[in-house]
């Protein structure tokens, strides 16, 4: 590993719990997070987790930006080069085969993608699901994107420790290391971020049960 890429000096107390085992991994996949601005400070917030795990993570907080060009700060970009994961309704029902899949790439029209060719990039909304449906709505220029729709083969590693409100709704990691190797990242990426975060939940709960007041005898 070179030193250049180490974990940051500075981590949020859910992600530093598990500092001994970041071993940062390189993406050719652009990765945008667009991040909720109540989410920043979260104990359990995937995000300083996945930054140190892939430092080529872009994290970008707020609610509204007026195009993908503005967020990447370029001057203009081909939208059909990226998809967005996809926290909405859908404008058609979905056949049994991409109810399916682990990960299902639709165009703005909802028509189905295959996984060719690689997407250049992919933005994650980062928050509660309320949150990221507020960041979907407020920014009417992602419908412009090829839509990542996630069927997660299983639940979310944050079990009872954070309530998710549906199956399918998993961390912000989660989703990227689903999506990645969908767009053709090798499959240890997601194995090695799923690895990590599920220690840090671990030591999380057995931290809360080393802190719980312990019960008095009489």
């Amino acid at each position: 590993m070179n030193p250049d890429d180490a974990a940051p000096e500075s981590l949020p107390l859910g992600a530093d719990r598990v500092r001994d085992l970041v071993s940062p991994l390189a993406v050719r996949t652009r990765v945008v997070v667009l991040q909720h601005p109540q989410e920043r400070d979260r104990e359990l917030g995937t995000v300083p987790l996945l930054q140190a795990m892939i430092p080529s993570v872009e994290v970008i907080v707020g609610l509204s930006w007026p195009s993908l060009a503005r967020v990447l700060g370029v001057e203009a970009v081909e939208n059909a080069r990226w998809g967005g994961v996809f926290p909405g309704s859908l404008p058609r029902e979905l056949d049994a085969f991409e109810l399916k899949a682990p990960v299902l790439r639709l165009d703005r029209n909802g028509q189905r993608v295959g996984a060719k060719p690689p997407l250049e990039g992919v933005l994650l909304l980062d928050g509660s699901w309320s949150q990221a449906k507020t960041l979907w709505w407020r920014n009417a220029w992602l419908l412009k994107l090829q839509r990542l729709v996630l069927h997660p083969t299983e639940p979310s590693i944050y079990g009872r420790l954070r309530k998710e409100p549906r199956r399918e709704a998993l961390s912000t990691l989660e989703a990227a290391g689903d999506v990645l190797v969908f767009n053709g990242e090798p499959a240890e990426t997601r194995d090695a971020l799923r690895k990590v975060f599920r220690t840090m939940v671990q030591r999380t709960r057995d931290a809360r049960a080393a802190e719980a007041p312990k019960p008095t005898s009489r």
